[in-house]
């Protein structure tokens, strides 16, 4: 969850001014955490409390949806706005997908294919985290695609193996940033901005280049760095210690102070279920790994 809030904030600040480089403060005044944040932080409250209550069978989907706007409510102004029709998909009283392709149903995916225990888990949960707003067939493929990706770098996949996945399954990824950085724009859309995302993560040294690189084309750039970031922060987790290190919550030194500048910016809420997310994934992924068996999220585990 932190690669999301740290690509959210560090790109806060220049979504609606972009910057063409790598070169920038990566924390500085004017950033801030947005609705990328918000809604990742409400994902995995949703998760959370489903586990709280393995015995109810109320509807996931159900539930997303009450916490999602729940968060909605007591976060109204976050830095950048929420978008035009999500902003009314909050307010309803009985709220449904509004056919959305756009790249909210990626930007907050990331905690799926942290508490999911096999790649077919982490892709069922981004569907349905995607079709409580965005059930046009790209929003859907967007938050698979994302999902997908930080599964496999949560389990030791390669670059080159996360980057045949998703090319094999959702994106064309033959290009680089430098190809497409001078003429790249604004895109809210999952296809114009998910696979710029994924590249970022690709072509990067470490976490922070990751999320510099997303930065750094533009366009939509908290949103971007939240994709990228996720994926990285799991990546260069497991790179540095193997899966077990992404399990016990042991992270390189230097994203350790980037999580520190992170929390700084971060409401205390969002930091505890970040906490307790982690801790429910652990045991998630501990049963599942000891006796094939976990509490189910949406059925019984695959």
């Amino acid at each position: 969850m932190y690669g999301a809030f740290i690509g959210d904030i560090v790109g806060s600040k220049y979504e609606f001014n972009n910057i063409k480089t790598k070169d920038f403060p990566l924390f500085s005044p004017g950033c801030d955490y947005t609705d990328d944040s918000i809604m990742t932080a409400a994902v995995a409250q949703a998760i959370l409390l489903r586990q709280q209550e393995p015995e109810n069978h109320r509807d996931f989907s159900g539930l997303l949806v009450e916490v999602m706007q729940d968060f909605g409510r007591r976060y109204p102004h976050p830095t950048g706005a929420y978008g035009g029709r999500f902003a009314d998909w909050l307010r309803r009283e009985n709220p449904a997908p509004y056919g959305s392709y756009g790249n909210g149903s990626a930007m907050r995916v990331s905690p799926c294919a942290l508490a999911a225990v096999t790649l077919e888990e982490a892709l069922e949960l981004a569907r349905v985290s995607a079709a409580v707003t965005h059930d046009h067939p790209e929003g859907i493929k967007g938050a698979e695609a994302v999902a997908a990706a930080l599964f496999l770098a949560k389990t030791g996949a390669s670059k080159e193996e996360i980057r045949q996945y998703v090319a094999g399954h959702f994106y064309s990824l033959d290009f680089t940033l430098d190809s497409i950085r001078a003429d790249y724009h604004f895109d809210v859309s999952c296809q114009g901005s998910v696979p710029q995302a994924i590249v970022a993560f690709l072509e990067s040294a470490d976490f922070e280049d990751a999320v510099r690189g997303a930065v750094s084309i533009g366009g939509d750039c908290d949103t971007t760095g939240a994709m990228a970031g996720s994926i990285a922060w799991t990546y260069y987790t497991v790179e540095a210690g193997g899966t077990e290190a992404w399990v016990q919550g042991r992270i390189p030194p230097a994203m350790e102070g980037i999580r520190a500048q992170a929390d700084s910016l971060l409401p205390q809420e969002f930091i505890h279920i970040a906490s307790a997310f982690h801790q429910l994934c652990r045991r998630r992924w501990e049963d599942w790994q000891s006796s094939s068996a976990c509490a189910p999220i949406l059925s019984p585990c695959p």
